[in-house]
């Protein structure tokens, strides 16, 4: 663990990957800006998840997100599909069979979102002091 207040050392700041953050129209800031949007979305997220553990069949996704309706599914993968983390296998049977997996894409983005969603767990509790600190 790091010493309070001491910056880990990163090889490249954000302006060196990204250019000047701070200028909307830079973009590449405007990309990530909005694959995050697009990524971070609550099915996105768990959509991913759940295909983590192997190819799905869209009603077997469909049952491990309680909630989801059949038309926001639709459009959550086809966005993911779009953004190449999720492809989607059709094959030529009777009746019709259509699998949906990740990505090598989709599992490099999965590891590094997972990493981010393990650093929000561990400092939960310090955020939520902070954020009623300034209620």
């Amino acid at each position: 663990m790091r010493a309070p207040g001491k910056l880990v050392k990163m090889e490249k700041s954000l302006p060196d990957v990204m250019g000047d953050i701070c200028d909307p129209e830079e973009s590449r800031v405007a990309f990530v800006r909005d694959l995050f949007g697009r990524l971070g979305e609550k099915w996105s997220m768990r959509a991913l998840d759940e295909l983590a553990h192997g190819p799905l069949r869209f009603t077997a996704l469909m049952n491990a997100l309680p909630g989801i309706s059949h038309r926001i599914l639709t459009v959550t993968l086809r966005t993911l599909e779009s953004d190449g983390m999720v492809s989607r296998t059709a094959y030529p049977e009777t009746p019709p069979r259509v699998e949906y997996a990740l990505t090598p894409l989709g599992e490099s983005f999965l590891c590094r979102a997972l990493s981010m969603v393990a650093w929000a767990q561990d400092h939960q509790q310090e955020i939520e002091t902070h954020r009623a600190a300034r209620r």
